[in-house]
């Protein structure tokens, strides 16, 4: 299938506005001064043969009264992708909502719809022709668990993780609905994270039963968006375009403990299960267009990741997996949300608060991400060039 994305290798720029663990909001587009430098950012990320970019509109910016909203820094973020003939992928509710709206309000699934209709009209009437790349709400499953079982952001719930699921996806099937009526050119990627429950060592069979079923919930927002579970919610195959999941170096853990299992391990524990098998397993789940839409890991084994994640994923690509495109995020620098003073330097760019550049080279990683793209890039071509020899083979 033809890939329409710009590049294989993607950028992400944490663009979260939501209330944190202390009810204070975090607006990260503002706090790593993507806004202020974002055609900087551009200009970095090109240098380095990156042109295709996820980024966020913020809901609680945006929708500054009910039903009334204000495009205009996205307008400029707009003009500068153009500028730099970048590619981007809208997340319209990346955490965050306004402060006088949650989830469980009775307002919610038509305040989404509404905001997503509006800002398809506002992104054809600026893009004309262009596809539209667009997450209705970012990683569900993950933001079901922090605002709905550890009280983690709104709405600051505990044990009520598949309500807050179920509330989000129907708003969310609804919004996608709604954006695809307007438009054919509408594009949906979902992006959810991707992990591995285990039991622990010499499991009983009820453990291995609880991990299994644990592994399961991690499908359920894709499931109720394609119509397989909670056909009530609307939900259709048709609803998704490309799956995007999110991996990270703790995305692999045994259940009870929450103890990670090491990715760096000489030898590797019998129960780690390396990305491309994670990945081809979620595929065939659906048979739709993957990409795995974040990933990075913090300090000095950054590069050691971004070596892992390339090889893995040049082993998918070997397996005939329709993978389109790796996404690091973020790309730049970003602080914590419950504790902003502590930064994580998971970023191909660390932060430098010394000047307006703000930004520094993680020279390990650049050369670690070039290798890969290297890597990728063989697998691709010598991938093309056997489909080509194929096609003039049956074709005789």
């Amino acid at each position: 299938m033809k890939n329409e994305f710009k590049t294989f290798w993607m950028a992400g720029f944490e663009c979260t506005d939501q209330l944190n663990a202390s009810g204070d909001r975090v607006d990260l587009l503002q706090m790593t001064g993507h806004l202020e430098l974002i055609r900087e950012d551009y200009a970095r990320i090109c240098s380095l043969g990156i042109r295709t970019v996820r980024e966020g509109i913020r809901w609680s910016v945006v929708e500054y009264m009910p039903y009334h909203y204000n495009f205009d820094d996205v307008l400029d973020m707009m003009h500068a992708a153009r500028e730099y003939d970048v590619q981007q992928i809208w997340d319209i509710c990346h955490f965050g909502y306004p402060v006088d709206l949650s989830p469980f309000h009775p307002h919610f699934t038509a305040r989404l719809v509404a905001l997503c209709e509006a800002f398809v009209t506002f992104y054809i009437k600026n893009n004309p022709g262009e596809l539209l790349y667009v997450t209705p709400i970012n990683e569900v499953s993950f933001i079901s668990w922090l605002g709905g079982e550890v009280g983690g952001t709104v709405p600051y719930c505990t044990k009520n993780g598949w309500e807050l699921k179920y509330a989000l996806m129907r708003a969310y099937i609804a919004a996608v609905k709604a954006m695809k009526q307007i438009s054919g050119l509408v594009r949906i990627v979902t992006t959810e994270p991707l992990v591995n429950m285990v039991p622990g060592l010499n499991p009983t069979e009820e453990e291995l039963a609880t991990a299994a079923t644990e592994n399961e919930m991690q499908f359920q927002s894709v499931d109720m968006l394609c119509g397989r579970i909670c056909p009530e919610l609307g939900g259709s195959d048709d609803l998704v375009d490309i799956l995007g999941y999110n991996y990270y170096y703790n995305n692999q853990w045994i259940i009870g403990s929450y103890e990670f299992l090491c990715w760096t391990d000489p030898i590797p524990d019998p129960r780690w299960q390396p990305l491309a098998s994670l990945l081809e397993a979620a595929y065939l789940r659906y048979e739709k267009p993957i990409i795995l839409s974040e990933t990075s890991h913090p300090k000095e084994d950054r590069p050691l990741w971004i070596e892992m994640i390339a090889s893995e994923c040049a082993t998918l690509i070997d397996r005939d997996i329709p993978l389109l495109g790796i996404c690091l995020y973020p790309i730049i620098d970003r602080p914590d949300w419950d504790h902003p003073e502590v930064w994580h330097h998971s970023g191909i760019w660390d932060t430098d608060f010394s000047g307006r550049s703000a930004r520094v080279l993680h020279l390990p990683s650049a050369t670690a991400l070039l290798a890969g793209q290297k890597l990728i890039a063989q697998r691709l071509e010598s991938k093309a060039a056997t489909s080509i020899l194929e096609y003039f083979w049956k074709s005789g």
